[in-house]
């Protein structure tokens, strides 16, 4: 039976406001996973089932940025007042490890702190991720974003900026933004000085960039390490994963090994232990 006029147009309205205003995604379970991953595409959570972490006790050289960022999640966790961190500085330091480690130190404590990662180009659809999260009263979230930074004309900054403290509905009580960055204004400096020289009025062209990095309460600097430790990282991991060696063979290997890489951090730490493992003929699992 075919539709009278009136209701073949009732019909077509339904369908303009189903467009105008789509159905609410459901959100998934979040009692069933502890980190997940944001997909703007499709608007979607996708649960980790496990999470590519080192243990807290294994990152050596940063004790100071530990500590702070261990006590800051600690306070958000349990619904104390707490700021939104950068974690800044040298390659392969432990930045991001940092942040996921932390994570699992007070899953240990409180059973209800979610890790959402987000990607550096899906930042403008935070706002259609955070109506999801600020209901969700029975857990707290930490947004992270690794490797964040901006250039050339990229205004992607200015909807960060908004949200971490600006916006007028402001940023959820359950959520807090943790980034990572070679950068610690988030912008290269070449950029910084064009708009020294291009702007009308410097100073307030500078500032309105650099503003960015102001909402973050926290700013941890990561620096690059000396040679006691880099053997300190070599030891702990090497003592975790039962790789026996004589400690100056160990130190050795480990010298020869940054110098091939032309730098000494935790990344070419562990880089420098899955090869040990390897041809020790050993498996190694975090």
């Amino acid at each position: 039976m075919s539709d009278t006029p009136n209701e073949s147009l009732l019909r077509r309205i339904a369908d303009a406001l189903d467009r105008i205003d789509p159905p609410r995604t459901a959100l998934p379970d979040f009692f069933a996973a502890s980190a997940y991953v944001w997909h703007a595409d499709d608007t979607r959570l996708e649960p980790v089932a496990r999470v590519n972490r080192v243990p807290i006790a294994l990152l050596k050289g940063i004790d100071q940025a530990r500590d702070t960022l261990l006590n800051n999640t600690r306070r958000f966790a349990q619904g104390l007042p707490a700021n939104n961190a950068l974690l800044w500085g040298a390659r392969g330091m432990g930045k991001s490890s940092l942040i996921k480690a932390v994570h699992a130190a007070i899953l240990g404590e409180l059973n209800n702190l979610i890790l959402i990662e987000i990607h550096r180009e899906e930042i403008p659809s935070l706002p259609r991720l955070l109506p999801m999260l600020r209901d969700e009263k029975s857990r707290n979230f930490i947004i992270f974003c690794d490797d964040l930074s901006f250039d050339g004309h990229d205004d992607t900054y200015k909807s960060l900026k908004a949200l971490l403290e600006g916006g007028i509905e402001g940023r959820p009580a359950n959520v807090l933004f943790y980034a990572t960055s070679n950068r610690r204004h988030l912008m290269p400096r070449d950029m910084i000085e064009n708009e020294r020289s291009t702007a009308i009025t410097p100073a307030e062209a500078v500032d309105e960039k650099v503003s960015l990095s102001d909402r973050f309460g926290l700013w941890l600097g990561f620096h690059n390490c000396d040679q006691e430790t880099f053997f300190a990282m070599v030891d702990a991991y090497a003592k975790q994963f039962g790789l026996d060696m004589a400690i100056k063979a160990l130190h050795a290997d480990a010298i020869e090994w940054s110098m091939t890489r032309g730098a000494r951090s935790g990344r070419v730490a562990w880089q420098f232990i899955q090869d040990l493992a390897g041809r020790m003929g050993k498996n190694i699992d975090l």
